[in-house]
């Protein structure tokens, strides 16, 4: 089985790569692909950019090209739902693009011809990356990182289920998160790819998941120290979720942080 670890930023795959043994880099439609082992069990890991159309693209050349049997994507997201807070991780149940309007022909956020607004994650995907998820931000929690309004009081990490929103805008004001919340109250958080690689994997019928970390609250502080929040806290905590993901998949012993 070949499992595919996809996001939109190198900064998101941290030291992913070193995971892999007999790596082996690729470049296909403009993209980087990067080929290796763990236990014995190929992995691919590719980057696609930031948006819907070059998700999609991306996803498709992983099950085309790199015969990629499940699709998992990790970065990062701003927080829109209640309690969803900064350092907080968010897996996807389900997926829509909140910039899809065909309407009057269609409902608003229908994928025309679909008959759905929302895409599904697969059940056994998100059961398992909610295992790792848990057991590395069980060990963060009180240790280090985000902390809630008492500079001195540590706050515990969460990891959150529900509705990734997506669409091709960078959500960074409060009227905007308002807005989006005003029309879809069940997201949780809001990025700019899971919805369109939740559509491919769909057509393919191929399980999907994605984990997001949550960077901001998508309101008007969304773009302060962005970049120091992905290489400091979204990357690291990729590796150490997936890390323990794809022990678990391809080594039976039990799962540590």
């Amino acid at each position: 089985m070949t499992l595919a670890i996809l996001s939109a930023l190198p900064e998101e795959q941290a030291g992913l790569s070193d995971l892999l043994s007999d790596r082996v880099q690729t470049t296909h439609a403009g993209r980087r692909f990067v080929t290796g082992l763990v236990h014995g069990q190929r992995v691919v890991l590719a980057l696609s950019g930031i948006g819907k159309v070059a998700a999609a693209t991306t996803a498709t050349a992983l099950i085309e090209r790199f015969k990629a049997q499940r699709i998992v994507f990790t970065g990062v997201a701003g927080g829109v739902g209640a309690g969803v807070q900064v350092g907080d991780v968010v897996l996807g149940t389900h997926y829509v693009q909140h910039d899809m309007d065909a309407s009057p022909l269609f409902p608003r956020f229908e994928v025309p011809f679909y008959g759905a607004a929302h895409f599904t994650a697969h059940a056994e995907l998100v059961a398992a990356l909610s295992v790792a998820a848990h057991a590395h931000l069980g060990a963060l929690s009180g240790q280090c990182g985000v902390q809630n309004a008492s500079p001195d009081t540590p706050r515990r990490f969460i990891v959150h289920h529900g509705l990734i929103a997506s669409g091709d805008r960078f959500v960074s004001s409060a009227r905007e998160a308002q807005a989006l919340c005003a029309a879809l109250p069940d997201a949780l958080c809001v990025e700019m790819e899971g919805a369109a690689v939740a559509q491919v994997c769909h057509d393919y019928a191929i399980p999907f998941a994605a984990l997001r970390t949550i960077s901001d609250r998508a309101d008007d502080t969304a773009h302060v120290d962005f970049p120091a929040f992905v290489r400091e806290v979204a990357g690291p905590y990729a590796l150490g979720i997936l890390r323990l993901w794809l022990q678990a998949q391809f080594n039976p012993s039990p799962v540590h942080a």
